[in-house]
């Protein structure tokens, strides 16, 4: 009997103390800092309690560690991110990483040359990884059936902007809410004007691709060469867009597109072939989506860099003329490239 008692103290104070380190201030964050810590997906007790250890910000983590195991930590968090704040419990922890009360992380991404560059600017921003979002978004069957796209079409579904994830969002997840953002870009306006057009979304969104990779310095000249490349598919005319041919080779360190380029073949090589490429060349602005959807008055079919070097460009409507703009810019840059050689 005198055992069973004795058994009975010792158990109500080792309960005793777990309520006092329960309810005891386990936190201490310095003034104005601001203390997150990432839970991740269907991590173990191991990896969870490293995950918080590493927060620096727990006065007691044993209290923490006993309190964890005896909770089953493992088996009933949220994963995701999470702000403490000074003074928490052990409670306030355990009842915060159970309740998923997540904090967002604000994703920003403006235009990307591939789908693999869109990847690797999200990685680290997100749980999921690059290689992740690869193997979705190269997962053929499944971009169809989700989203009605086919392959060389995904990068249409991304518009650039900033947008708020919990930060465990994985990549299905993601391409969900971006393909929901690109639907409600396309409003009846923005489709009634493809239509006039005589393009569909997808295509205005190519042809913006390469209206931008054409012009990156200067987005007032957008207009004027969304109407300038509409004007050529109207007569039938190919494209000749340099990006084009830079893309269809993938080799974005070409600088200067030169004659050997130009057969390489390719259904992106718009000398090759007459026509808009089969998807979009890059991930492109909504700006610039815009910019072909509202394009310039003009009756131009040729356009070439302006001697100055400024970026911009000579339009015309008259092959003569091109060819005078053409010398020009060639004059100018044969002349410096001749003094940079000589030093000047």
């Amino acid at each position: 009997m005198k055992k069973i008692l004795l058994y009975l103290v010792v158990c109500a104070v080792g309960f005793g103390c777990g309520i006092l380190g329960a309810g005891k201030k386990n936190v201490s964050i310095p003034d104005s800092s601001e203390v997150y810590v990432y839970l991740p997906t269907n991590a173990n007790m191991l990896t969870l309690l490293e995950t918080v250890h590493k927060s620096n910000v727990i006065i007691d983590f044993s209290s923490f560690e006993s309190m964890a195991r005896s909770e089953k930590f493992d088996k009933y968090y949220r994963p995701g991110k999470y702000r403490l704040t000074d003074g928490m419990t052990n409670k306030d922890l355990f009842r915060l990483f159970k309740s998923g009360k997540r904090e967002e992380v604000k994703v920003s991404f403006n235009y990307a040359r591939t789908l693999s560059i869109l990847a690797g600017k999200l990685d680290g921003k997100l749980e999921a990884d690059s290689a992740s979002f690869m193997k979705f978004w190269t997962d053929t069957t499944q971009m169809k059936q989700l989203y009605g796209v086919k392959p060389v079409e995904i990068p249409a579904i991304f518009i650039p902007n900033t947008y708020n994830f919990y930060w465990n969002t994985d990549a299905k997840e993601f391409t969900d809410k971006m393909y929901k953002e690109y639907q409600k870009f396309w409003t009846e306006d923005r489709k009634s004007k493809a239509t006039a057009l005589g393009l569909s979304p997808v295509e205005v969104t190519v042809l913006a691709s390469i209206v931008q990779s054409e012009q990156t310095k200067f987005s007032d000249e957008w207009p004027i060469i969304a109407k300038l490349y509409l004007n050529r598919l109207k007569k039938g005319m190919p494209l000749q867009a340099d990006p084009t041919v830079i893309y269809a080779m993938s080799d974005f360190s070409i600088t200067r597109v030169l004659e050997r380029h130009l057969t390489y073949e390719s259904p992106y090589n718009t000398y090759l072939h007459t026509g808009l490429p089969p998807g979009p060349i890059m991930i492109t602005e909504a700006k610039c989506i815009d910019a072909v959807l509202n394009p310039d008055s003009n009756e131009f079919i040729y356009m070439c860099a302006k001697e100055d070097f400024s970026g911009r460009h000579n339009f015309t409507a008259s092959y003569n003329e091109h060819l005078n703009n053409a010398s020009k810019y060639q004059r100018a840059l044969s002349k410096y490239e001749r003094e940079k050689r000589n030093g000047h």
